[in-house]
């Protein structure tokens, strides 16, 4: 297995092959300012003109994607329910659609609903099209025209937009009967025989749903279950339903909404923040009202991923079209099979090849721990005749898929599979249960999620996580799992495991942390590891610590480190760690993607962001191998939200920026996040470079992740 994940292109060694500097791309998210983008009813053009060098960035067909593009697939599989929405022909269709706009801080402090707002109005909308926009949950809209204190309705025409109701109340955006209500309200004022509906806020995807409510923050999020309730009662069929959200594609909201629209467009990943492009679909489906709908969904996704390519390189773009009556006819029967092969493997001595199976498969929002994977590349990787069978059905459920040049093995829907938060799987089953999803899929991750706490208790009971005797060892121990302490009872999901004795299995398939010890060969530092270790291994990153006299700062993880021909880990640490304009950073490694010649590493840097906890998102690939800020995301409170923000892009010349780390005592007791720097201004420059902090002060040790997603830290490698 180690085989398989040697990453010898660790960001460090990139950057001293290639050397250290770099011109920053400038790059500005949408920014609504202090003042009305307005104009009484009207918009001026100026966000459009100023952000493309000249007219639409697009064209007629929006066939302009290299690699990564998929073509539209317009069949339907045999069998398939007929659509609910019948599309008249000859222009001769009216069209409403409805957009719950849940403004919270995506607005507050970034504008980017008044600049989707702004977009909408500068489409050629016409009479045959009712646009209609829910706005709320916001405490401060960045226009003069929407309201803080209250929900509002608005009719989007060209140039501007009309009040239709000032005061909707104050419920909030998450509520599913607030939800009904504007569907209800939308259908009755605006009849159509084409009815769209579209989520704009953050998204948590199948574990968490929709929205975050700024002014109502403990109401939490909209789950699949209410989303499902919403739209029941609303009674209203949908042409498609979309979600300008976060990591909404998966096979459990596809299956849900099955019931209620034909279509879902919806992004497996995180959304970056300037989401959907709505001026040139609005456009062209109001040129043509009978336009199909998996062209307008087409379109939607290629302005879509063709700004966030413009806008925000190096992040991670998402967003495809799925046929829902297809899937809900082609794909449950695959996945019940798939599943029960899956089962069966776990329970007898399968584990390890789904283990490995699923830590190969692609993972979106991974920092979030949501666990959520590509479905497709999931079936591909189990190499089995289920798993084929079930990639084809999903596969042509998609009708047309897109990513950015920098995703790999990501195939338009995803699922909820338990890795790195087993405690989430209770809320998932009972997620399942409400929302009536595939019983035997149910009971494959409740096995795989039993034996990998099996797993971590085992390891945990023979010494795991003890830092191979390191000075940090009491430090590395908290760190060993994702448990964090639970009682095992608590964790209801064990009950409906197969509960086995599976002692003999984990006493052969464990790593043994007492031979994590190095030694000396040929004048080199080794990790001697038996074939056996190594196939229980799933992942290495190198863990640095540095000792400033009074403590230990969390310099954190990289992707570097070496075998040697036997596949020993060999122990090597030149004393330089990252730096961002000669500041040493902490860096935390997230993501390598692979593909022929082409790759992409991904790491987030922990910082105050003009006064704002953040993560930094660098990338270093093939094109730009000594890395490049490819924007930034918002760090939330505990607790503020259950959902993902969408990576925000507002990085560039003037945003202040100080670097932030981890600090802990010498008794290995967290201490606090402090400041790693003072405040620095970005200009037209910026330096991502490697340098030499000292080995004399420096621990540095590998951690080895193992198949239950346990983790072990070697001994300190010598000095």
């Amino acid at each position: 297995m180690i085989a398989g994940i040697i990453r010898l292109l660790g960001v460090k060694k990139t950057l001293i092959l290639v050397g250290i500097l770099l011109v920053l791309y400038v790059l500005f998210g949408k920014k609504g300012g202090n003042t009305s983008p307005f104009a009484g009813n009207l918009f001026d053009n100026s966000y459009q003109s100023a952000y493309y060098d000249s007219g639409s960035p697009f064209d007629a067909a929006g066939s302009n994607w290299q690699p990564g593009s998929a073509s539209l697939d317009t069949s339907v599989a045999a069998g398939a329910r007929s659509k609910y929405t019948d599309i008249l022909g000859n222009n001769k269709d009216t069209i409403t659609i409805m957009v719950y706009m849940c403004g919270t801080d995506l607005e507050s402090k970034h504008g980017m609903a008044t600049a989707d707002i702004k977009e909408m109005a500068n489409a050629d909308i016409s009479d045959n099209i009712n646009l209609i926009v829910f706005t709320g949950g916001c405490k401060r809209w960045q226009n003069s025209v929407v309201s803080s204190s209250k929900n509002q309705i608005y009719q989007i025409k060209k140039g501007g937009m009309v009040c239709l109701e000032d005061n909707y109340g104050t419920a909030a955006m998450t509520k599913p009967e607030n939800l009904t209500d504007f569907i209800k309200y939308c259908a009755k004022k605006f009849p159509a025989n084409r009815n769209e509906l579209i989520f704009w806020d953050h998204g948590g995807g199948s574990l968490s749903g929709y929205g975050y409510d700024e002014k109502n923050p403990s109401s939490g999020s909209m789950d699949l279950a209410g989303i499902n309730k919403a739209v029941k009662n609303a009674g209203i069929k949908f042409d498609f339903i979309g979600f300008d959200a976060c990591l909404m594609a998966t096979l459990e909201n596809g299956l849900m909404l099955s019931k209620y629209a034909d279509y879902m467009i919806a992004s497996e990943e995180t959304e970056p923040g300037v989401g959907w492009y709505y001026t040139n679909w609005l456009t062209a489906l109001s040129k043509n009202t009978s336009m199909p709908t998996v062209e307008i969904g087409k379109r939607i996704i290629d302005d879509f991923v063709e700004v966030c390519d413009r806008k925000c390189s190096g992040q991670m773009t998402t967003l495809s079209i799925v046929d829902l009556a297809e899937l809900e006819k082609t794909v449950p029967g695959k996945l019940t099979a798939f599943s029960s092969v899956t089962k069966d493997m776990i329970q007898g001595d399968g584990y390890q090849r789904v283990s490995e199976a699923r830590y190969k498969t692609r993972e979106f929002a991974q920092s979030s721990k949501i666990d959520q994977i590509d479905l497709v590349h999931l079936a591909e990787n189990m190499n089995n005749s289920e798993g084929k069978a079930l990639k084809e059905a999903v596969l042509g459920a998609v009708k047309y898929n897109r990513t950015s040049s920098k995703m790999t093995h990501a195939n338009g829907l995803s699922i909820y599979f338990p890795y790195k938060k087993v405690k989430n799987v209770d809320a998932m089953v009972y997620s399942y249960r409400q929302i009536g999803m595939d019983a035997e899929y149910t009971r494959c991750i409740q096995e795989f999620a039993g034996m990998e706490v099996g797993g971590q208790s085992y390891a945990g009971q023979n010494g795991s996580g003890n830092g191979g005797g390191s000075l940090l060892g009491s430090i590395l121990s908290g760190f060993a799992n994702d448990l964090g302490g639970l009682d095992l009872s608590a964790l209801d999901f064990l009950r409906n495991t197969s509960g086995a004795d599976r002692t003999a299995f984990f006493e052969n398939n464990s790593l043994d942390d007492a031979a994590l010890i190095w030694s000396r060969q040929n004048g080199k530092s080794v990790l001697l590891l038996s074939e056996k270790q190594q196939e229980v291994i799933n992942d290495i990153a190198l863990s640095v610590y540095y000792d400033d006299g009074e403590g230990y700062i969390d310099l954190g993880l990289d992707n570097v480190f070496d075998l040697d021909a036997d596949g020993n880990l060999l122990g090597e640490f030149d004393g330089t760690w990252l730096t961002i304009d000669g500041n040493v950073i902490a860096y935390y490694y997230l993501d390598y993607a692979e593909e022929g010649s082409h790759y992409a590493v991904t790491g987030y840097v922990p910082v105050l962001l003009n006064g704002t906890r953040a993560e930094l998102l660098l990338a270093f690939t093939d094109a730009c191998p000594n890395g490049y800020i490819a924007g930034a995301r918002e760090v939330y409170k505990g607790g503020e939200t259950e959902t993902i923000a969408k990576d925000l892009i507002q990085i560039g010349k003037g945003d202040k920026i100080t670097f932030l780390c981890d600090y802990y005592s010498y008794d290995g007791k967290y201490q606090d996040s402090y400041r790693l720097s003072d405040e620095i201004v970005l200009g037209d420059e910026v330096v991502i470079g490697n340098m030499e902090i000292g080995k004399d002060k420096v621990h540095a040790m590998y951690r080895l992740t193992d198949m239950y997603q346990q983790m072990h830290w070697t001994a300190e490698l010598p000095k």
